[in-house]
C-alpha cells in the first residue's frame, strides 16, 4: 500500500525534493509503527468508535418517549363560580342591574342577560316565575330541577305536583286569577345547577339582589320559603330548616320607593324533601294552617 502511494506520487511533487523527502520519511515512520493501510480521509480512534457504538446501542434500547398529553381545561360551566368570574364583581353587577328594574319584565330581561353566573351556561331555560303577580302570597324555592329547566317554570315536576296539593289544602292555586286565592312562585336561583346539586354560597350571594328585587316588585303580604337554602338565605339565619319552620318571622324589605317594611314570613320543608320523608308532611300541614290563619 505504501509502495503504491509512493509510485502514485504526482509529477508536481517530484519537482520539490524537500517535500518528497518529507513525505517519504513520514511514510517510513508510519510503516515502522505498523500502519500500512489508509481507511479514510480523516483519522479515527478506537475510543471514538466505542463511544459512538455505545451511544447508538443506548438510543436503540431506550423506551420510546411518549408524548405528554395535557388535558383540555374544563368548560366554563364545570368550573366553580369564583373561577369563572370574581364573586365580588358579579354581586356588584347584579346589584346594579336589579336596582335599575322597576317592573317584572325588566327584571326578567336583566336576569336572562346577566353573565355573572356560570350555571346559566349548562341550563336549558331560565326559570323566572309562575302564578299571579297580584297574589297575596309569594312562595320561594331554591333552584329549578330537570323538569323546571325543560319547561321554564318553577315547581312543575313531582315536587311541584305535591306543592300544588299542599297549597290546595288552604285554598291557594297558582292558576287562580283571584289575588285572594292565588300564589306567586319563584326561586333563589333562576338557573338549574348541573345534576340538580345544591346552589353554592357564591351562586346564592350573586342571585340575592335579583330575588330581593323580585320580592320588592311583588310586595306580597306573606312569604313562604321552601327549604333550608331559601329560608337561611333570605332570613339571614344559620339554623337548619327544622329550627326555622313552624313560626312566623319578619323579612325586612326595601320597597321600590325606598321604604323599609317587614313581611310576615314562614319557612317550611321543601316538597322534594317530603317525597323522601313523607312523615314530615304533618309538619308542613301545620305550617300551612298558620298561613291560612294569617291570611284570614
Amino acid at each position: 500500500m505504501i509502495q503504491k502511494m509512493t509510485e502514485n506520487t504526482s509529477p508536481n511533487t517530484l519537482k520539490y525534493p524537500v517535500l518528497t523527502q518529507a513525505l517519504s520519511a513520514t511514510l517510513e515512520w508510519y510503516t515502522d509503527q505498523g500502519i500500512d493501510m489508509l481507511l479514510g480521509e480523516t483519522p479515527r480512534t478506537h475510543i471514538q468508535e466505542k463511544s459512538q457504538n455505545h451511544l447508538s446501542d443506548s438510543v436503540a434500547t431506550q423506551a420510546p418517549i411518549k408524548p405528554v398529553i395535557t388535558a383540555a381545561p374544563p368548560p366554563p360551566s364545570a368550573l366553580p363560580q369564583d373561577k369563572i368570574l370574581g364573586a365580588a364583581e358579579a354581586i356588584i353587577e347584579a346589584e346594579k342591574l336589579a336596582a335599575s328594574c322597576t317592573i317584572l319584565g325588566e327584571l326578567q330581561s336583566a336576569i336572562a342577560s346577566f353573565e355573572g353566573l356560570s350555571v346559566r351556561k349548562t341550563a336549558t331555560n331560565m326559570v323566572f316565575s309562575d302564578g299571579n303577580k297580584e297574589a297575596r302570597v309569594m312562595l320561594i324555592g331554591e333552584a329549578p330541577g330537570a323538569d323546571e329547566d325543560r319547561q321554564g317554570k318553577p315547581f312543575v315536576g313531582m315536587s311541584g305536583q305535591l306543592l300544588d296539593k299542599i297549597l290546595g289544602c288552604i285554598d291557594l292555586n297558582r292558576k287562580s286569577e283571584d289575588p285572594q286565592k292565588s300564589v306567586y312562585i319563584s326561586n333563589i336561583l333562576n338557573w338549574r345547577p348541573p345534576g340538580n346539586r345544591t346552589p353554592t354560597d357564591a351562586e346564592i350571594d350573586i342571585s340575592m339582589p335579583f330575588i330581593k328585587r323580585h320580592i320588592a316588585l311583588i310586595q306580597p303580604e306573606i312569604l313562604i320559603l321552601c327549604g333550608g337554602v331559601s329560608a337561611k338565605s333570605l332570613l339571614g339565619r344559620t339554623e337548619g330548616i327544622s329550627r326555622l319552620r313552624g313560626k312566623f318571622q319578619d323579612y325586612e324589605m326595601t320597597t321600590i320607593e325606598g321604604e323599609t317594611i317587614h313581611i310576615p314570613t314562614i319557612a317550611t320543608y321543601h316538597p322534594a324533601y317530603l317525597l323522601r320523608t313523607p312523615l314530615q308532611k304533618r309538619a308542613v300541614w301545620h305550617d300551612m294552617l298558620m298561613v291560612k290563619e294569617r291570611l284570614a
